[in-house]
């Protein structure tokens, strides 16, 4: 949205002032209704949650598994608050590298299956340095200065961080169509000869579908690419331990995904990204990564939170069996209604409506009658392909989701979303 708004505004020939410039976006935004409705939240983000001082139904939470608000995972964080104070106090590399963040890497590489692993402040943190650093090396030799570009291939549906760090990589960048493994290879022939990253997310954040990571691996060896997978929304919900997409898959890094990157912040309840790949990789980041080395380290009570998520996933197999026994249930209830749905295989679920306006009325509706279930709009998805995005947790019950479904059916007729 930013970008078309600036060329509309930005681009005129009269001259104006930085901020008129601003006054001018910010009016054109409300006068389409672009500008999203924030609520405000006085409460754990639960399944019921207290929003605009109201008790309200909550699906649009990232907190798949519940972990957020787990006794044992709280209880670390003031734990490590107790001992370390609440920040890191300054970047790693010069003031911040507290035992417990080295543990909570080492603990991430272990259970993604990879041999080290490095922790950046966010996950969009962990995507701007991680592409950048490696498709954009450090320049130490003649032949750095003289070789040309390497290429970046990238899914067309992919998420803003990996988008924005391929820009600031200066490297070639081709979109190929999403999931379609036949654009892909087409790309990898062309560019059989440069140095080359196919980068994905492997469960898609707006449509909730999963990249074929299998094929696409295979297509990378037989084609000399590097792999990067972005497992934000797979870790926790994917894999019968909650080991994400590489699970799912029975993949291995760095053997068939060179990079593996995830966030902290979704099934694992806490906050931060990381990257899991090879000892070599992950030494190189720390010195060339510069959201990482310019960025003070995370706090030590979220290191401390993580180490005990991560125990939870891999102990609790009945959270995971609760999420995708209320995913099943929640789509059958709008596959009922006739209404619908991408082909997702997780936790996200969107109601596809298609003009905005519509999407925009439903929401709003929706809010009304104490259900949180926002909506997504051009820009960040095409035109006419507005949705309501949910997203169910482990702790939804089956007596809440039901009211969701009769309360979404009246709010649908209202609307003339169906008869």
């Amino acid at each position: 949205m930013i970008k078309y708004l600036a060329k509309k505004f930005f681009g005129r020939q009269e001259k104006t002032s930085g901020t008129a410039v601003i006054h001018d976006i910010l009016k054109y935004i409300d006068e389409h209704d672009l500008y999203p409705d924030l609520r405000v939240f006085s409460s754990a983000i639960e399944p019921v949650s207290i929003i605009d001082g109201k008790e309200m139904l909550m699906f649009a939470s990232n907190n798949y598994l519940g972990l957020a608000n787990h006794p044992k995972v709280k209880q670390a964080a003031v734990d490590a608050i107790n001992k370390y104070g609440v920040g890191a106090t300054g970047a790693r590399v010069v003031t911040g590298n507290i035992d417990v963040n080295i543990e909570v890497e080492h603990a991430l590489a272990k259970f993604k299956g990879g041999e080290a692993a490095i922790v950046y402040p966010t996950g969009f943190a962990a995507n701007l340095g991680t592409i950048s650093a490696v498709m954009n090396p450090l320049k130490v030799n003649v032949s750095a200065f003289l070789g040309r570009k390497g290429v970046i291939l990238s899914d067309e549906l992919n998420h803003a961080s990996i988008v924005d760090g391929i820009r600031i990589s200066g490297q070639e960048k081709h979109i190929f169509k999403h999931n379609d493994l036949d654009h892909l290879e087409l790309l990898l022939k062309k560019f059989k000869n440069r140095r080359k990253l196919i980068v994905v997310d492997a469960v898609f954040s707006m449509d909730g579908d999963i990249a074929p990571l299998d094929k696409i691996s295979i297509l990378a060896k037989k084609y000399n690419a590097m792999t990067m997978i972005d497992e934000a929304h797979s870790v926790g919900v994917l894999g019968k331990n909650g080991g994400g997409a590489m699970e799912h898959f029975n993949l291995k890094t760095p053997e068939d995904i060179t990079i593996v990157m995830g966030t902290l912040s979704k099934a694992i309840g806490c906050m931060g990204g990381y990257v899991v790949g090879s000892k070599e990789l992950v030494k190189y980041l720390k010195v060339a990564g510069r959201s990482y080395l310019f960025s003070t380290g995370i706090a030590p009570a979220i290191s401390s939170a993580v180490i005990a998520s991560l125990e939870v996933i891999k102990k609790d197999n009945e959270r995971r069996t609760r999420l995708w026994n209320n995913i099943s249930y929640f789509k059958r209830g709008f596959n009922d209604m006739g209404l619908k749905m991408p082909n997702g295989e997780s936790a996200i679920i969107p109601v596809l409506i298609g003009g905005d306006e519509m999407a925009i009325k439903i929401s709003r509706e929706l809010y009304k009658r104490n259900i949180y279930a926002p909506n997504v709009r051009w820009p960040v998805v095409p035109r006419g392909e507005s949705r309501i995005r949910f997203t169910i947790t482990s702790e939804h019950t089956k007596e809440q989701i039901d009211v969701l479904h009769t309360i979404f059916k009246d709010v649908a007729i209202l609307c003339g979303l169906i008869k």
